[in-house]
């Protein structure tokens, strides 16, 4: 079965030790985010998932969604976990107090996101499109709309999406068509049709606030000519409530591999009441708001499924007999031994354990990072927080979802048949997570933007906020007897990486197709490596700290696993990308 306690040890030694989140207090805003706040709600947020959430998310997925004339009607149990969610505050955690929010830190709302992910991803796809519209629109939108809608969000009496996607264009949102005119007041017809709209109708919330991109009258072509509307399904009453039914239908909901109880819609806007957030010909720069949120979300899933992956994945081994230890038996007197002491099985849990850890330790950091880029008093700080950000966004997003499907992968093989059949939930996490490495721009697509975009800003400078700490914290440890065995197989791939780097940026200026045949491997390499920095700083507070704790001695071996075990693919994807486009370019369309 699906085996899940929130990991809130793991959890508070990376917020408090590792990070130091009482800084979070200091910061203009969050004046109320201490230590014991955010232990509190981590907590009760543990609660929540472990006792509401993760009894439906089987159920869920058997039952999935259902839809009938326009109408989407969620799995059992879904609207009362939902109302339990939106009473316990969770709808509003980030939005700014002044529209009913609570103001604090994305910190906790990740760290909140990891166990919904963790314990539901399905259901988890609501609140998450609902926070990153109220995220656009507090940060874009007139103020008129912002004082309508997102009070309404926060609450969560209201959702929202993001409307991107048309049968004809994926990620080449230059080609869209759905359009735009004006209608008078200062609202505009919005005509089209978008696919692969998740939670684009519902039976959760009362109304939903659809973000569109659509063209104006006068548009430019291509990605120029884009324009953002919130579009709501109902409109606005007299007294600001859901009014009459706004020309918003879904006209059907797509039956996919897995998150069963996500509603993924076909949505058609027939002349529907719409209203611009920002400027004409702006809307995918403040789409962007939305999906980088949305990009970080999706890494967190490939995070939180792996953690259950693994977790199961333990219980199960900790349980299962069968054959006996290599060296002899370890409890001769039952029948057989337990897996778990099989080096192979040891091997595919320490995998997806050192993973989980380290990708933890990183998505906290940049969450952190994004607080920073939000709230600090220093514009220079604010400015260099953000361009992390932006350089390990697409990192995040797909190394992540990349490994939590491996992950999902090796709880399965550790499960054996019990996991390739249905009764167990293994198969369900590797369903579930596939779709990771694909919405939110697909993985292929976020390494084209590591190197493409991010690499080459302002002459290198989003590396410098990733390079420049990882070398000092090097040059500060590498000699540490304690750390030197964890520290300088890092310093090694740091290394290959930053030639790699070079050598992309060197090929790619006369020659797009040598960036774009190497940018998959180079993504993974940086990935390996971000989380091989996180595991250093970590086994230097473990090593500081352990003094007998198993629990800093835990970490510490775990993070020799991951240098060892781990990192040393790094070697391979040097190799990879070392290699040039020739021989991914070399065929002819016509020999495939």
């Amino acid at each position: 079965m699906q085996t899940y306690r929130a990991p809130l040890r793991e959890m508070r030694f990376v917020l408090h030790e590792l990070l130091d989140a009482s800084a979070l207090s200091a910061l203009p805003g969050y004046e109320e985010a201490t230590p014991d706040v955010i232990d509190a709600m981590i907590e009760e947020g543990a609660r929540l998932c472990e006792n509401v959430l993760l009894p439906l998310n089987r159920p869920a997925d058997e039952e999935g969604c259902h839809y009938e004339n326009g109408a989407v009607r969620t799995p059992e149990g879904f609207k009362e976990a939902y109302r339990r969610f939106v009473e316990a505050g969770w709808t509003g955690v980030t939005v700014a107090p002044g529209y009913g929010g609570q103001g604090l830190p994305e910190l906790v709302s990740v760290a909140f996101d990891e166990m919904v992910c963790s314990t539901n991803l399905a259901f988890g796809v609501y609140p998450l499109l609902s926070r990153g519209a109220a995220a656009l629109i507090e940060a874009h939108a007139a103020d008129p709309l912002k004082d309508a809608y997102l009070p309404r969000l926060a609450d969560g009496s209201w959702s929202g999406t993001m409307c991107l996607t048309e049968a004809h264009c994926g990620t080449d949102l230059g080609q869209i068509r759905t359009r735009a005119v004006p209608a008078g007041d200062g609202a505009y017809a919005i005509s089209g049709t978008k696919i692969f709209i998740s939670a684009g109708e519902h039976d959760l919330t009362e109304n939903i606030v659809h973000l569109v991109l659509a063209r104006l009258p006068d548009a430019p072509s291509g990605v120029r000519g884009i324009s953002l509307f919130l579009v709501p399904k109902r409109r606005l009453d007299a007294d600001g409530g859901a009014g009459p039914a706004n020309g918003v239908r879904c006209g059907s909901i797509e039956h996919k591999m897995g998150i069963h109880g996500s509603a993924t819609c076909v949505m058609h806007f027939e002349e529907a009441e719409g209203y611009l957030v920002g400027a004409p010909h702006q809307g995918l720069r403040c789409m962007f708001t939305m999906m980088n949120g949305a990009r970080l979300g999706v890494g967190l899933q490939g995070l939180g499924l792996g953690e259950t992956a693994y977790q199961s994945a333990a219980s199960y081994a900790r349980e299962r007999r069968q054959g006996r230890a290599l060296k002899g038996a370890a409890e001769p007197e039952a029948a057989a031994d337990p897996i778990i002491v099989h080096p192979d099985v040891r091997r595919m849990l320490l995998t997806a354990r050192a993973l989980n850890e380290g990708a933890r330790a990183l998505a906290y950091w940049i969450a952190l990072q994004l607080d920073i880029s939000r709230n600090h008093a220093d514009a220079t700080v604010r400015e260099e927080a953000d361009e992390l950000v932006q350089l390990m966004t697409p990192i995040i997003k797909a190394f992540f979802t990349d490994y939590g499907f491996e992950a999902a992968n090796l709880a399965v093989q550790v499960h054996g048949g019990h996991g390739y059949i249905r009764e167990l939930g293994m198969e369900q996490l590797v369903r579930d997570a596939r779709i990771g490495q694909i919405y939110e721009g697909a993985n292929g697509i976020q390494a084209l933007d590591l190197v493409g975009r991010k690499l080459p800003r302002r002459a290198g400078r989003f590396l410098r906020h990733f390079f420049h700490p990882a070398l000092a914290f090097i040059e500060e440890n590498r000699d540490d007897p304690a750390l030197a065995d964890i520290v300088r197989p890092v310093e090694r791939a740091l290394g290959q990486l930053q030639a790699a780097t070079l050598t992309i940026a060197q090929r790619g200026l006369g020659d797009p197709e040598e960036a774009g045949a190497a940018a998959s491997d180079y993504l993974r390499m940086f990935g390996l490596v971000a989380v091989g920095f996180m595991w250093c700083r970590m086994a230097k507070l473990a090593c500081e700290k352990r003094g007998g704790d198993a629990f800093y001695e835990s970490k510490v071996k775990t993070a020799r696993f991951y240098v060892k075990k781990i990192l040393p693919d790094t070697a391979g994807l040097y190799l990879k990308i070392m290699a040039g486009k020739s021989t991914v370019m070399a065929h002819g369309a016509e020999e495939f």
